[in-house]
């Protein structure tokens, strides 16, 4: 028992080390800017730059409208087919697995095919369509985590009788859904919305290839010219990812246990 033990420890010190070396290496680094001593100048670099504040802002407003066009699209999908068409789950999770399969820079190209300058719908002819193509864009590509945090979240609510209840009290669709179906599964939507926010934040392919302002691009740029600023914004960047699964972490303590029905 203590040789398993023993064991199960190692492996878990091996896995740590795979990790943190190379981090806790970066990090030092990043404070060697200054010539023979630790300092955080590198740091200071990087929060007093005016491109990294404006990226980073853009990219935060961004995540914000990528999270609630996916609640939006994601949480009546999940209840109308949870609800009325069971059938329909197995289709659901095929499409939802899509962006995982196909590659970020052929779904953009499938944007700028569609939706260029001479198309019926000319996103790409201004900043702000291709903003709202960058915004879809972006909740396609945490499709697939949303819909698993809110289809797990709505197994764990009894979604038939409640709508019965509410339907009986003389409540509408969109009432049922907004005020007795999302506040059951906020800390489901809540995991989604900061795996969107991580996706958001570190995604370069589609921001590039559309041509807009947000913080992947920036970092690939600092990467190609500075030395000691993408390691700072490596550890930024590590920290942001890891604030979001930290909090996904902790709402999930608050998340129901047990299912409220079986399919």
């Amino acid at each position: 028992m203590k040789q398993n033990r023993f064991w199960a420890w190692v492996v878990f010190l091996i896995g740590a080390a795979y990790f943190v070396v190379p981090l806790a290496a970066t990090f030092e680094f990043s404070l060697r800017m200054r010539r023979g001593y630790y300092s955080f100048d590198s740091y200071a670099s990087v929060f007093s730059d005016p491109n990294f504040q404006a990226t980073f802002t853009y990219s935060v407003v961004i995540g914000i409208f990528s999270i609630i066009a996916g609640v939006l699209i994601v949480v009546p999908a999940v209840y109308f087919v949870r609800l009325r068409m069971p059938w329909l789950r197995p289709f659901m999770e095929f499409m939802t697995l899509l962006p995982l399969i196909i590659p970020a820079i052929i779904l953009v190209y499938g944007y700028i095919r569609l939706y260029n300058s001479s198309s019926i719908i000319p996103f790409t002819g201004s900043a702000l369509g291709t903003d709202i193509l960058l915004t879809f864009g972006y909740v396609a590509l945490a499709l697939p985590y949303t819909y698993r945090a809110v289809d797990t979240g709505m197994r764990t609510i009894d979604i038939q009788t409640l709508t019965e209840a509410a339907q009986i009290a003389g409540a509408n669709t969109v009432q049922i859904i907004a005020q007795i179906i999302l506040p059951n599964i906020l800390v489901a939507v809540l995991s989604g919305a900061f795996l969107t926010f991580a996706i958001v934040i570190g995604e370069f392919v589609i921001a590039s290839l559309l041509n807009r302002p947000a913080f992947g691009p920036y970092l690939q740029n600092i990467g190609a010219n500075r030395a000691y600023e993408p390691a700072a914004l490596a550890i930024i960047s590590f920290a942001l990812t890891w604030g979001a699964m930290g909090m996904i972490n902790v709402l999930g303590r608050f998340a129901p246990r047990t299912s409220a029905r079986t399919d």
